[in-house]
């Protein structure tokens, strides 16, 4: 159950706020550490600016301000922030609950090229129809060409290994013969071209 740590002073809001999240499969928390925070910006002592600003300083959890502060200038000093939302008061549940799950959605890392297309997650290749399994590595190493198209030794050793002077060029040549393979395999032969000299295209 995702957590979402709610700041507000106004106690009947905080009790409406947790109810509605508690009703919607949300566990309403009243202090870190939380997947989604809901922050007033009117609060006493420390404003909900400041406070999002020291919290994105240790977290990548999402922020939503919910606040009667209405003007475009509170808004743009929200994002200033680090706010990743801003909802005003009174607020529509409905809306309010859109926002939350758009925020706690988790990002597909996807990438398409040439008739390939890598799920990053799943680390799954597929072209067409068909579907193989990478490794780490080979995910690495297409992860480049994807991106770049063209990729030299160096550039692939970099992207697999924190220190390339501790590769050689072997484990590379290995490493780009076994994803070809697999790319064969799912139809995709040809895909990951030898560029005398230079390195790898796709």
């Amino acid at each position: 159950m995702q957590r979402i740590w709610i700041v507000e002073d106004d106690e009947s809001i905080r009790e409406e706020l947790s109810a509605l999240l508690r009703g919607n499969g949300y566990l309403p928390v009243q202090a870190p550490p939380c997947e989604l925070a809901l922050i007033d910006v009117n609060l006493p002592g420390e404003s909900g600016f400041e406070l999002c600003r020291k919290w994105k300083e240790k977290s990548s959890a999402p922020v939503i301000f919910l606040t009667a502060r209405d003007t475009a200038a509170d808004e743009l000093a929200g994002f200033a922030a680090g706010g990743d939302d801003y909802i005003k008061k009174p607020y529509n549940a409905a809306v309010l609950l859109a926002r939350i799950a758009r925020l706690l959605r988790p990002e597909k890392r996807v990438l398409s090229a040439e008739g390939l297309t890598l799920d990053e997650d799943a680390f799954t290749l597929w072209h067409g129809e068909k579907s193989v399994t990478l490794t780490k590595t080979e995910q690495r190493i297409l992860h480049c060409l994807l991106q770049k198209r063209l990729c030299s030794k160096q550039m692939l050793m970099e992207e697999l290994w924190s220190d390339s002077c501790y590769v050689d060029e072997n484990t590379l040549y290995v490493n780009i013969n076994r994803l070809r393979e697999k790319l064969r395999s799912i139809g995709a032969e040809g895909a990951v071209q030898t560029v005398r000299g230079v390195g790898y295209r796709l």
